[in-house]
Order: C-alpha cells, then sequence, then structure tokens
C-alpha cells in the first residue's frame, strides 16, 4: 500500500519559514519524481516545486521561485519544501506527488498525500 504522508504544516507570520515533509512508503522512493502542489479553496490544485528522481533537477513554479526550495533524501524516503519569505498568498493546503513522469501537471501525478495546512497571517 502507498502512502505519503504530509507533516509541517502551520501558522506562520508574513516573511517566515516553515519546512514541509513527505514520508513516502509502498513504493521504490528513488525511481519517482516529486512533486508539492497547493490547493486554495475553490480553486484549481497548483504546482509548486517538483524534483527528479536522482535529485539532479528541480523545478519551480514562477510564484515560489528563489524563495522556496524543494529536495529528497533517498535514505529516509522522504522529500521536503523548505519554505521562505512566506506571502499571504502562499497560504492553502500543500499536497506531496509521485510520479514517473516529469511533470508540472496534477493529471501526471499517481500518488497524492492527504494535505497539511500552510496558514500565513499576522
Amino acid at each position: 500500500q502507498v502512502q505519503l504522508v504530509e507533516s509541517g504544516g502551520g501558522l506562520v507570520q508574513p516573511g517566515g519559514s516553515l519546512r514541509l515533509s513527505c514520508a513516502v512508503s509502498g513504493l521504490t522512493f528513488s525511481t519517482y519524481h516529486m512533486a508539492w502542489f497547493r490547493q486554495v479553496p475553490g480553486e484549481e490544485r497548483e504546482f509548486v516545486a517538483g524534483i527528479v528522481w536522482s535529485g539532479a533537477a528541480t523545478f519551480y513554479a514562477d510564484s515560489v521561485n528563489g524563495r522556496f526550495t524543494i529536495s529528497r533524501d533517498d535514505a529516509k524516503n522522504t522529500v521536503y519544501l523548505q519554505m521562505s519569505s512566506l506571502k499571504f498568498g502562499d497560504a492553502a493546503v500543500y499536497y506531496c506527488a509521485a510520479a514517473q513522469v516529469v511533470s508540472r501537471s496534477v493529471i501526471d501525478y499517481d500518488y497524492w498525500g492527504q494535505g497539511t495546512q500552510v496558514t500565513v497571517s499576522s
């Protein structure tokens, strides 16, 4: 049974930082491309950041480029999202996802976590 379990969400002030984690089990983690998406109620889920299976390449949405960093630890079967300089617009439920293709599209991801809430408020 494949499981992706996110953690690390919470309440943060504008300009603050958070690190999200996603622990993966039930699949060969080192062979999957991983990504973070986010979703606000009433809106479509949007791509945030991705990392290829080897960790050799990362890619980001323009809105977070330079502020967020995705990384992976294959020894721990975990992918991370370091978020800095957080803005009100970053508030959302953040989901990690696994795919066998490199993509920014929701439909290409095979497995999803349950999400973790990030709230940005002063």
